[in-house]
């Protein structure tokens, strides 16, 4: 992929995709979109002491530090599970400025989860675990139960293939009753595959910029 650095409206880089015409973010801040979908209404929905995490897009590890962060303030041991097709290369991922952009306890941990082995359990701490997939979401072949999808795949106009219910039914197979799937997406066909495999889908307010994203919950 022909990607190229920029800064969003909270300060916080992202990439910007020239074949997809696409941000990995949303331009109004990538920090501030990521923590409201993903963390807020993900992570912190969960009341476990263990979470087993599945990502949809490891992208620029940013939805992973931020829950890195989140999981160690509440003593949570996360095994964080995530698929990825085009990981960034050293020269992308060096320059992102998450550790200045966030009030992080963990300076150098983004560099060090890009730089950790693909398809192999890596611990990042004592109670955070990552295992990064190399492969497309089709072929993904995920191991275990997960408690919490973040599904943070490029918008759907620009890669529908990877919003199918294909996908949402190999979601469905690897996640315990009572998980939750957050996604900045609300589009109507997306709610409705969700509902097709099982999920009771809300829409609810998203960040600056968005007027509702969705969290399923499966039934």
């Amino acid at each position: 992929m022909n990607r190229e650095l920029r800064i969003t409206e909270d300060g916080s880089h992202t990439l910007y995709v020239f074949e997809l015409d696409e941000p990995y973010h949303s331009i109004h801040g990538a920090i501030q979109e990521s923590l409201h979908v993903f963390i807020n209404q993900g992570f912190r929905s969960i009341n476990k002491s263990s979470v087993n995490i599945l990502e949809m897009g490891f992208g620029t590890g940013l939805n992973m530090i931020l829950t890195l962060q989140e999981s160690e303030k509440r003593g949570i041991t996360v095994y964080y599970h995530a698929v990825e097709k085009y990981p960034l290369r050293p020269e992308e991922y060096n320059e992102l400025n998450y550790d200045r952009a966030t009030d992080t306890n963990f300076p150098g941990m983004l560099t060090m989860a890009h730089n950790a082995p693909w398809d192999k359990n890596f611990a990042l701490t004592e109670r955070f675990t990552l295992y990064k997939e190399l492969s497309d979401f089709r072929k993904m072949d995920p191991q275990g139960s997960f408690d919490l999808v973040y599904f943070d795949a490029f918008a759907p106009d620009k890669q529908p293939w990877l919003w199918s219910r294909e996908i949402f039914t190999k979601i469905w197979d690897v996640t315990k009753a009572g998980a939750i799937l957050v996604s900045y997406s609300s589009r109507g066909s997306v709610r409705r595959l969700l509902d097709m495999c099982g999920f009771d889908v809300k829409k609810i307010p998203g960040p600056p910029g968005k007027r509702e994203i969705v969290r399923a919950i499966k039934i």
